[in-house]
């Protein structure tokens, strides 16, 4: 990468081509679509345990999600990681996970697959998240690294990716 291209991309943000949120969805649709054919975890808890399990997870992962959106609303950033990020944010939320939205997808995915009855989507979690990783997060923290240097990389040995 050259000077040009490297200023060029901290002036557009990360190189993110496919939004994040589509994966969970992703993955929710084909846990289901597994259970439905083979319907090996489709058992799982039923009734109130069942729909309070995913009413709880779906009630985390808004509240993650909310959080990690009202900071970016607070600072006046665009939350899409194509765009530009005029400052690092690492208060709130990011004092405890730098992807505090990919997280709550997670916890959307899980939490969607309980309230519709199936165990799967939660099975599908982590390969959510490594296909979140592979099309977004490398590619932001690439940009980030580039953008703010020594700032970030001290963000990054104080707070985990994930959890």
């Amino acid at each position: 990468m050259n000077e040009a291209t490297g200023t060029q991309e901290r002036e557009r943000g990360a190189s993110v081509r496919i939004p994040p949120p589509i994966i969970p969805v992703i993955g929710l649709v084909v846990g289901l679509a597994l259970d439905a054919i083979a319907s090996p975890f489709g058992a799982g808890p039923v009734g109130l345990v069942r729909w309070g399990g995913g009413v709880a997870f779906i009630a985390i992962g808004m509240g993650l999600l909310a959080a990690a959106a009202g900071l970016f609303r607070k600072t006046g950033q665009d939350p899409k990681p194509w765009e530009p990020a005029p400052e690092l944010i690492i208060v709130g939320i990011y004092r405890y996970t730098r992807n505090p939205m990919y997280v709550s997808f997670g916890v959307l995915q899980a939490g969607l697959g309980l309230l519709l009855g199936s165990a799967l989507p939660a099975l599908l979690v982590p390969v959510s998240g490594w296909v979140i990783y592979l099309i977004a997060i490398r590619h932001e923290e690439d940009y980030l690294r580039g953008k703010f240097g020594a700032d970030y990389e001290a963000y990054l040995g104080k707070v985990r990716r994930w959890l």
